[in-house]
């Protein structure tokens, strides 16, 4: 969905992983993997802030504003459909701007954190590369083991944590439960961007499925859930979904002639 942004995908068109990332126990396990996330996650921030929403975005907020969907659930961590005005936005996987304590579960503002970041680290200026799937982007061995850790403001605890799902972990069941509950109001799902090889977001195609509702998949490539879907189209979500706006938009203002 973000690609067209500038935020790379985590699988390309095949499926397959195309970059590896922090893992739940890795972050958990001791300050290094913190430091390791933090300071790459640090540099790479305010470039990952400067993405805007693409065209798929727009459409999709442009869908929901013509009263033809029931909410957006995400996996996408970047807040993008948001800023393109979609206001009903479930974010499955939680998002990049805010940062709980792991200790003592208070939360804080992303830009917060960052600001205590920089204080913390007033001479960490580095010439990264590419950004990441999750903000963060490669940087030296030696850089990283420099980097000083923010401090919770309550606890002074150094477990910060964004507040998304790491590989390894699991979305909270509140979540998923008012996303089936999301699914349960609708009368069709449609999949956009995803090759749905996590049971994260497979499970919802599988219970439209069981439930007898169609399922539409509009991605590059195949996907976990192909079998299950009703209608299957490859092609890039910018070109399509804007023309899909304007055909339920033009189906629309026919509804309201005829009527």
């Amino acid at each position: 969905m973000s690609t067209a942004s500038g935020i790379p995908d985590y699988r390309g068109p095949d499926g397959q992983r195309r970059v590896t990332l922090m893992q739940y126990s890795e972050f958990l396990a001791d300050e290094a993997g913190r430091r390791r996330y933090w300071s790459r996650a640090y540099t790479g921030w305010t470039r990952f802030q400067q993405a805007e929403p693409n065209r798929a975005h727009y459409a999709l907020a442009d869908i929901e504003r013509a009263g033809f969907l029931t909410s957006i659930v995400t996996q996408n961590v970047d807040g993008l459909h948001q800023r393109a005005g979609a206001e009903q936005v479930l974010e499955l996987h939680g998002t990049l701007g805010r940062v709980t304590c792991l200790d003592c579960s208070a939360a804080f503002s992303r830009a917060t954190v960052h600001r205590w970041l920089t204080l913390a680290n007033p001479n960490f200026d580095v010439q990264a590369g590419e950004i990441r799937p999750d903000g963060d982007v490669l940087i030296d061995q030696e850089r990283v083991d420099s980097f000083v850790l923010a401090h919770c403001s309550r606890c002074e605890s150094n477990k910060l944590k964004p507040d998304v799902v790491f590989f390894g972990g699991s979305v909270p069941k509140p979540r998923v439960d008012a996303a089936y509950e999301l699914l349960g109001r609708s009368r069709a799902l449609l999949v956009v961007g995803s090759s749905l090889q996590v049971m994260s977001g497979y499970r919802f195609v599988r219970a439209a499925k069981a439930e007898g509702k169609p399922v539409v998949i509009l991605t590059r490539g195949q996907t976990r859930g192909d079998a299950d879907a009703s209608v299957k189209v490859d092609a890039l979500l910018a070109d399509v979904l804007p023309r899909l706006t304007a055909d339920l938009v033009a189906e629309e203002d026919t509804g309201r002639l005829d009527g």
